[in-house]
């Protein structure tokens, strides 16, 4: 009996060794694994802060865009205004055109020409300095 019990010693031997054996592959396949998922959140997580950081500035320059675009439509707003001002404005003056008749030299009535009085730029500048003082725009004094 002896023998047979050295058999199931050395298939407990064998058992032991396998599931250490076994243990030690799975340890280092469970390292391995943990690994690779460390590596895989890494990238994840790098690819989403530059996804971030590039969308974060795609954003700043639409908003720059949005900016101009508004302030080129109320330009234009403001053109389109002034624009249809100015074709009222011709319209009302091509049509005053027929309003108007054409004057003929009968129609017209001359005037005489009234000489102006001219003033010398002495008395003038005097008379002002005179003014001034009436007015107390020249004061004495501080």
């Amino acid at each position: 009996m002896k023998p047979y019990g050295n058999q199931l010693n050395l298939k407990k031997k064998f058992l032991n060794e396998s599931k250490k054996n076994s243990e030690k592959i799975s340890i280092i396949n469970i390292k391995l694994i943990h690994q690779i998922f460390d590596t895989i959140n890494i990238s994840l997580s790098v690819l989403i802060f530059t996804l971030f950081f590039l969308s974060f500035d795609s954003q700043r320059k639409w908003s720059n865009t949005y900016k101009t675009l508004s302030k080129t439509r109320a330009i234009n707003n403001n053109l389109i205004d002034n624009i249809s001002k100015i074709e009222e404005f011709y319209i009302s003056e091509l049509e005053s055109l027929n309003i108007y008749r054409k004057t003929k030299p009968e129609d017209l009535i001359y005037l005489d020409k009234i000489t102006e009085k001219k003033e010398s730029l002495f008395r003038k500048n005097l008379s002002s300095f005179f003014e001034g003082f009436s007015d107390s725009k020249y004061q004495r004094g501080y």
